[in-house]
């Protein structure tokens, strides 16, 4: 995979995934606002585990925004496309379905 196409598929993903964290923030914004809001009063543990749930997802996201910086430095320092682990070659499907990939499919499965 060249490096213009690898980097335009990081900048995609990277977009992808700050909207995704934008909204759990706008959406977790809502719930508070909601829970501070005069009427019914609902199980307080379910607002707990909603925020449990979304805490997760944001850590996730986190971790992916993560990943996708150490590609974007494994393409600016030439390593991008080969596995962190053994050097091989990671086949560009694999990088086209997720362009962070650090290792082959193999390795991965092992991991």
């Amino acid at each position: 995979m060249d490096d213009t196409t690898a980097a335009a598929l990081l900048e995609a993903e990277e977009i992808r995934v700050r909207s995704l964290l934008a909204d759990l923030d706008d959406a977790g914004a809502d719930d508070r606002a909601g829970a501070n809001e005069p009427g019914d009063m609902a199980d307080p543990s379910e607002s707990l585990v909603s925020e449990g749930e979304e805490e997760a997802v944001a850590a996730s996201l986190r971790e992916r925004l993560a990943a996708i910086e150490r590609a974007k430095e494994r393409l600016h320092d030439g390593t991008f496309g080969r596995s962190v682990l053994s050097g091989e070659v990671i086949p560009d499907d694999r990088l086209e379905a997720d362009p962070a990939a650090e290792l082959t499919v193999d390795e991965a499965l092992e991991s």
